[in-house]
């Protein structure tokens, strides 16, 4: 089955054909870098993260450019309140985003552009649309782009011009022709930052970013740009608008979006107050469990994080984990035979929903069921094709950042923030189950069923083994 990709420029799924055999150019637009990243920056990242080492794993080279943008108002606001330049608060900034994002798994673009690195590039490709016709410049210092002058506007958000400007309707500013026009150059003022250029002091404007830095690295054709679906308007129409018609040519060939984060079904947004830090959610929950989450569904689906999707993900990681651990107890000496047919299935599985436009939440889905053969065959004493299938399971999703880490060092981290979120000491349980013991050789059976009670209330499961008595959370 070769591959399939939801373009959103013709709103269907296409058969992709990259531009140069073998190779792939990829952008995707980036962070704003100004404050720490939100759930809904790890979304993104996440998504186009799994879409860059998907085609690399079935033998695509991969350029993969990402940008931050390091200049723009929220920055020189956020800056001027901390009292110190925005270039250094940008700095910061990006510094820690890489951080929470590393955290994560997700591997650095091939290329990382910052916007700043690039005013004089973005100068040269004003300057020549300026002198094909289509921007002009005011008296002010501001350059637009003449929007009515590239006849197929719109034809990525696929709506009439009229209504999508409604509202974004305000009054025109000195010099702007159209209200439809965008800016490509923006005058300084005040004591902002700022670059000459041949318009006078100022700096460029947001769409123009990420076509320059496109351009820049990968060339005036690429194979794939993407970002969160509320970029295709007007960020990503405005991209395609000053790209072609600059170079007469299309600026990319598949378009993908990533849905929008949704808290407890409602729009993720500063008003509701309901944004959450990928910071915090590293400081509590191991990053499987984040991208398990995030993961959940459709790429191109909206997600909900409900209160205690974290912990419910939480559990299901336990679980299998808890799984691939009794699979590695019972198979020390055993050698995984990739060409068994159940390694086999599960790569194939794997590589036909993947191929369905990236879907890897149906392939996530279809875990469950390899864990619960596992446990089957494990019953049935077959610990060699327990085994094939486990390695299938790890050697696979692994692209996906799942599945990673060494199951005993998982389970007892998550055994141990249990026990730390409430107030228990693996000493307080062994003193209990050492207690029990004593009760059960002096045939106080009762009394030892209570013991068992407590810990049952406390979320503490203890078994009777050939080895003794172990505990585990329930």
């Amino acid at each position: 089955m070769s591959l399939k990709i939801y373009n959103v420029l013709s709103r269907t799924k296409e058969e992709f054909k990259s531009i140069e055999p073998g190779k792939v150019k990829m952008y995707a637009c980036g962070i704003t870098a100004s404050g720490e990243a939100h759930i809904g920056h790890a979304y993104q990242a996440i998504v186009f993260d799994i879409i860059r080492k998907y085609l690399e794993y079935v033998g695509y080279k991969v350029t993969y450019v990402r940008n931050y943008t390091d200049v723009d108002d929220k920055i020189i606001l956020k800056a001027r309140n901390f009292g110190i330049n925005p270039i250094d608060y940008a700095n910061s900034m990006m510094k820690s985003i890489d951080h929470d994002l590393d955290a994560i798994g997700v591997s650095r673009p091939t290329i990382q552009s910052k916007a700043t690195e690039c005013i004089d590039d973005m100068i040269a490709f004003i300057q020549k649309l300026i002198d094909k016709g289509y921007a002009y410049s005011t008296k002010e210092g501001n350059v637009y782009f003449k929007v009515e002058k590239f006849e197929n506007y719109g034809k990525l958000s696929h709506q009439d011009l009229d209504e999508q400007l409604i509202a974004v309707r305000k009054e025109l500013e000195p010099g702007k022709i159209s209200e439809k026009d965008f800016a490509l150059w923006k005058y300084a003022k005040n004591d902002e930052i700022w670059w000459e250029s041949p318009w006078g002091k100022g700096r460029p404007g947001w769409h123009i970013e990420c076509s320059t830095m496109s351009m820049k690295y990968l060339g005036e054709t690429i194979d794939i740009h993407g970002g969160g679906r509320d970029l295709v308007f007007p960020h990503h129409e405005n991209e395609i608008a000053q790209s072609e018609s600059l170079t007469g040519k299309q600026f990319a060939n598949y378009w993908i979006h990533n849905g929008l984060i949704k808290i407890n079904n409602q729009k993720m947004s500063k008003s509701l107050n309901n944004g959450i830090l990928l910071k915090d959610l590293i400081k509590k929950y191991n990053f499987e469990v984040i991208r398990l989450a995030l993961e959940n569904n459709n790429y191109r689906s909206d997600l909900n994080i409900y209160d205690g999707i974290f912990d419910e993900k939480e559990k299901q990681l336990y679980k299998i984990y808890k799984v691939f651990a009794l699979v590695d107890s019972k198979n020390s000496d055993l050698v995984v035979e990739s060409n068994s047919q159940e390694y086999r299935e599960i790569i194939n599985n794997f590589k036909n929903d993947m191929n369905d436009d990236f879907n890897y939440s149906l392939a996530i889905s279809k875990v469950f069921e390899y864990i619960n053969n596992i446990n089957r065959l494990i019953t049935e004493k077959k610990y060699q094709e327990a085994f094939n299938v486990a390695s299938a399971i790890r050697d696979t999703y692994k692209l996906l950042g799942l599945f990673t880490q060494n199951p005993i060092y998982f389970i007892n981290e998550i055994k141990n923030k249990f026990l730390k979120e409430n107030d228990i000491s693996e000493k307080y349980i062994d003193e209990l189950i050492a207690k029990r013991n004593e009760l059960k050789i002096l045939k106080k059976y009762e009394e030892a069923d209570k013991i068992r009670n407590i810990l049952l209330e406390k979320n503490i499961v203890i078994n009777d083994t050939k080895e003794g008595t172990i505990w585990d959370i329930q």
